[in-house]
């Protein structure tokens, strides 16, 4: 069994919903509350062993790049200014040298075109695939607990969540079979089933550890829904042919790939911030009393 050594992170999306504030800034470097998206998605790797980076990036993405470099010239005023906390804290999320690779996605043709994209940097060997618009509870690592289920299991290794099961339709949902150490197997695979057809409430989350014969298939696969190459589709495939193993993942995860749930999510990490606990939760607190009541009672159920 190959140690899950790799992760990539598909970071070519356009951010749409986000404009005009990704028209020059991609959605992934939005920050909530103090640090980009995707550096909190790059620490829940690096937290479960992650040693390679790779990023999956397209045009206007080169300051994830800059990101993740390391700044000489901020690195030394922050040390001559005596910021040893903020300069030390920087340190910490900097990757080592070859640590991370980045490859170009030239045409938006789908997360499964994404994924292919990366096959030569991430070779003959399973890897783990974050969606960098879903972060989690930073107490919670999702991928840690994914990468110790798979020591176990092997094989190919989701995330699901509950939801509501009338919203079932709106993802990617599979079916639950017998526990497994930390997990259970999974019995099927379903993209957005028809309303009262889904097999659970369960559904796809962001996280994945996946094999290397993912790659062959999704580089075959037909176009699906949207006109693109769909990694829900491929992975179908890949069910028939190897195991998938879930990990009920219980913290919360705040999809910021939608202006809601970006919002949500810097609310929820400022609430969780000793130092802005205070002023934010007494800011809600008064916003919430100067609302007409006919709206506080819609906001508050």
């Amino acid at each position: 069994m190959k140690k899950i050594r790799k992760a990539v992170f598909p970071v070519a999306g356009l951010g749409t919903r986000f404009l005009p504030a990704t028209k020059a800034i991609p959605k992934e470097m939005l920050t909530v509350v103090d640090r980009p998206v995707i550096q909190y998605v790059v620490d829940e790797a690096r937290e479960a062993g992650i040693e390679h980076f790779i990023f999956v990036t397209g045009r206007n993405k080169a300051v994830i790049e800059d990101h993740f470099d390391l700044h000489f010239e901020l690195y030394d005023t922050l040390e001559r200014r005596g910021k040893t906390t903020q300069l030390e804290r920087l340190k910490g999320m900097q990757p080592d040298a070859g640590q991370t690779s980045f490859t170009r996605q030239q045409e938006p043709l789908g997360l499964g075109h994404a994924v292919w994209c990366a096959r030569d940097l991430v070779g003959d060997e399973p890897f783990a695939l974050l969606l960098p618009d879903m972060i989690m509870e930073t107490e919670k690592s999702c991928l840690k607990e994914m990468v110790a289920l798979y020591g176990e299991t092997g094989n190919n290794i989701v995330a699901v969540q509950e939801c509501d099961p009338a919203e079932a339709h709106k993802y990617g949902i599979v079916g639950k079979g017998a526990d497994v150490h930390s997990g259970f197997e999974i019995t099927g695979m379903v993209e957005k089933p028809a309303a009262g057809t889904a097999p659970s409430n369960l559904f796809l989350n962001g996280r994945y550890i996946l094999q290397p014969e993912i790659f062959a298939i999704l580089e075959n696969q037909e176009r699906g829904a949207g006109n693109e190459i769909q990694l829900t589709d491929a992975m179908l495939k890949l069910e028939r042919l190897q195991r998938f193993y879930g990990y009920h993942y219980k913290g919360r995860t705040f999809d910021c790939g939608s202006p809601e749930g970006f919002i949500e999510a810097n609310i929820a990490f400022a609430l969780w911030n000793p130092e802005m606990r205070d002023r934010i939760g007494a800011l809600i607190d008064e916003l919430f009393s100067e609302m007409h009541p006919a709206e506080r009672q819609k906001v508050a159920g």
